[in-house]
């Protein structure tokens, strides 16, 4: 099955006074029920999870991530399967035998919106309790000349959002810059739970020797996120927010701002940049 991320509209544009009728393409965004099945003892139990706006696609990889990255499971041995309905807009992850989700401790409503990934989220003491990599330490250090590269790599990789405008897009790098994977969604957390997703199926947990990159701000949520996949390095294109800046403090990650071809800001974690 084809599945649409972009979608042909006709508009109206008004240009130096002048009304012109013109095709567009904008991303599409639809829900994404997010459900999971697992065994108990008193026989197999199946939950809605999330419901979260998304663009199609990589859906098996969304879903993989965000129940890694919310510490529902601690890794990809926790997962059987992952099917898909016949609308591709819900998606059931199906748990090994014996293999008991951690539910009590999220602190959130799971309806998510595409521009919030973790409204209500308790405290970073949740998630300093949830990772199994959070404070881990490593002797990575990257040339300051490798993020200045980042963004013109990235230039004919990000496809929808050439097509569209309106995507945001995270991309793991290697620590000499070199491309290796991107994902876009209309919304920023569920680009990167299926970056995380597609790792963690792939058995590549932790990222511990790669750079995260974000086409848009860091936000606590982000953060969170990469803390709960090893992550030790993001560059994000836009601001940090204040609480972004005080979890990657506390998780020990090099945290890189306002990303140029010339410059960037480094909020924590200077150790790791060499010039």
């Amino acid at each position: 099955m084809t599945i649409k991320q972009v979608e042909n509209i006709q508009i109206q544009k008004i240009v130096s006074g002048n009304r012109i009728t013109t095709d567009d393409q904008v991303a599409i965004e639809e829900p994404l029920e997010i459900r999971l099945r697992y065994s108990s003892a008193t026989g197999e139990i199946q939950k809605n999870i999330s419901v979260t706006m998304r663009t199609p696609g990589n859906d098996d990889e969304l879903a993989a991530g965000f129940i890694f990255t919310e510490g529902i499971i601690k890794n990809h041995e926790a997962i059987r399967e992952i099917k898909s309905s016949s609308d591709q807009n819900s998606i059931l992850v199906v748990l090994k035998q014996d293999v008991y989700p951690e539910l009590k401790n999220i602190g959130r409503n799971f309806y998510s919106t595409s521009s919030c990934g973790i409204c209500g989220k308790a405290s970073i003491d949740s998630i300093r309790i949830s990772s199994p990599f959070y404070g881990n330490t490593d002797n990575l250090v990257i040339n300051a000349t490798v993020f200045n590269s980042l963004q013109s790599n990235l230039e004919n990789q990000q496809i929808i959002f050439k097509n569209t405008g309106g995507i945001h897009a995270c991309i793991l790098f290697d620590q000499n810059g070199n491309l290796l994977l991107l994902r876009e969604d209309v919304g920023r957390h569920n680009a990167l739970d299926k970056i995380i997703g597609a790792s963690l199926i792939n058995g590549e947990i932790p990222l511990d020797n790669c750079i995260l990159f974000l086409s848009g701000r860091s936000s606590f949520e982000l953060i969170q996120k990469a803390v709960m996949a090893g992550i030790k390095i993001i560059a994000s294109v836009g601001a940090p927010s204040s609480l972004a800046i005080e979890l990657a403090k506390e998780a020990g990650i090099t945290l890189i701002g306002f990303l140029r071809s010339d410059r960037f800001n480094i909020y924590s974690g200077n150790h790791r940049i060499a010039v």
